[in-house]
């Protein structure tokens, strides 16, 4: 016999819980397990406008009670210099294996995520548009925000994404200060 607490944590009959937990008694493991519990990973990159509303959906779980979002959006500055639109290319199926193996790496240092979602958008992106948006799921707030913050930092750095600023007069490519690639050739 398998027992499932409500938050879903695993316990053997022996443990005793808070009489606020409910037990729920199961013949086969495989009743544990269904398509809301696989935890599930949302890697889009598009030429269309994101959709913060669309990215924070996939993440929704019942067994969470956090979301967390980052949304990187064109400014109009860029030291000194109007910005008017920027503009990205993507190395795209490596960009996609890059960003599989964050995802990966956010399940290994925080089990409890439940649901990733990263969204960038390619091409032209006008100010105050979303580049990029991400969203963890997991059931307590610590865990969706750092894994959320590691998913934006380790993009930045390890995948192979490129920005092209538009001034008014002139362009520039623009190459992240966390990216590996950059720092090795300095």
């Amino acid at each position: 016999t398998c027992f499932l607490e409500i938050s879903s944590w695993f316990c053997s009959p022996e443990t005793r819980l808070p009489s606020s937990h409910q037990l729920v008694e199961a013949d086969s493991p495989q009743v544990l397990l269904s398509s809301e519990d696989v935890p599930k990973d949302f890697i889009k990159l598009k030429s269309e406008k994101l959709s913060v509303d669309e990215v924070s959906e996939l993440v929704i779980s019942p067994y969470c009670g956090a979301v967390s979002l980052f949304i990187g959006t064109t400014r109009n500055n860029f030291e000194g210099k109007k910005v008017i639109h920027l503009e990205y290319e993507a190395y795209t199926s490596m960009a996609e294996t890059e960003i599989k193996k964050i995802c990966r790496d956010v399940r290994q240092k925080w089990s409890s995520v439940k649901h990733i979602a990263v969204h960038h958008r390619l091409g032209v992106v006008p100010v105050t548009e979303a580049s990029v948006i991400i969203a963890v799921s997991s059931p307590h707030r610590e865990e969706s925000l750092e894994a959320v913050t590691y998913c934006i930092n380790t993009l930045k750095a390890s995948v192979p994404i490129w920005k092209k600023e538009i001034y008014e007069d002139e362009y520039s490519w623009k190459e992240n200060k966390e990216c590996f690639w950059a720092n090795s050739e300095k």
